[in-house]
């Protein structure tokens, strides 16, 4: 019988070829992450001042939510999708750092559906305006606010408003990214709209499809069981959000997202933060004064 040659050493060098190239591209990944922080809850105090010298002195305030979303999705995906954009947001802009997400937003729970926790919107207002204060107190000079929640857009424009005007004599700018949620939202319900399919509000196709294709795993954040409920009777999204009807059974779902996926949440998230991150440019762009005479 003819033998086999003996190849186990071979074997193991291949193996151990590999295992080196594994290790130093996730030493080159961590590296990576480690030079370029830009999460404000992931940094120290040392490292936040030195990337503020450095040119990182525009803070992103990002507002999430927590509401009930549909038998399918968990309640905090406000909350943690706006932390995933608002991260890829100071990344794509180079001079940025993000800011704590605020998990709590304009809204009302009530105990058929358990596991909203609102607040008031001149709260949110209060809050957001403090926070801005605190970050332009810690060296920033430009603070842009954004929300993932449809409710409480208009009060973090006055927010916005109102602080720039206080502070732009100092040279420090305080705006509001409204592309961040309403331009973004309305391409993104034209984009699923052109596949054939039904573009929906809260809990829907968009929610539902962007938290699945940020979840760190299956079923981490959308429960693929019970996709097959994720239905309900509005279909449209509308701004303000219309009224729930307090006479009709809910699930927490306006819209459909049945039909959820993580390709058409890439989608929704890749417009999210593209848009976002051209208004913030286009907005902190210093205007050129007008020459003499002209």
């Amino acid at each position: 019988m003819r033998k086999i040659p003996f190849m186990l050493p071979r074997v193991w060098a291949v193996g151990a070829i590999l295992a080196v190239t594994a290790l130093s591209l996730h030493g080159q990944a961590k590296q990576a992450a480690t030079t370029d922080r830009v999460d404000l809850e992931l940094m120290t105090a040392n490292e936040v001042k030195d990337a503020i010298a450095q040119g990182k002195t525009t803070a992103l305030v990002f507002n999430g939510g927590t509401e009930t979303r549909g038998p399918q999705a968990v309640n905090g995906g406000h909350t943690l999708v706006a932390h995933a954009k608002a991260v890829a947001i100071a990344h794509e802009l180079g001079n940025a750092i993000a800011a704590p997400v605020l998990p709590f937003s304009p809204n009302n729970a009530f105990p058929e559906l358990p596991g909203t926790i609102g607040i008031t919107v001149d709260t949110y207002k209060e809050i957001n305006k403090e926070v801005a204060e605190q970050l332009i107190r810690n060296g920033f000079k430009n603070v842009v606010i954004m929300g993932d929640h449809g409710g409480g857009q208009k009060q973090l424009g006055e927010v916005a408003a109102e602080l720039d005007a206080k502070y732009a004599g100092h040279g420090i700018r305080v705006v509001y990214c409204e592309d961040a949620y309403k331009k973004s939202n309305d391409d993104y319900d034209k984009w699923i709209a052109s596949k054939g399919l039904s573009p929906g509000g809260h809990a829907s196709i968009n929610d539902t499809s962007e938290m699945m294709y940020l979840e760190p795993a299956p079923n981490a954040w959308v429960r693929r069981d019970k996709l097959p409920d994720a239905v309900g009777k509005q279909r449209v999204r509308t701004s303000p959000p219309t009224p729930r009807d307090p006479t009709q059974p809910t699930n927490g779902v306006s819209g459909d997202g049945r039909l959820s996926t993580a390709e058409i949440g890439k989608y929704g998230y890749d417009i999210h933060v593209s848009e976002a991150v051209a208004q913030i440019r286009q907005l902190l762009t210093p205007v050129t004064p007008a020459a003499p005479g002209k």
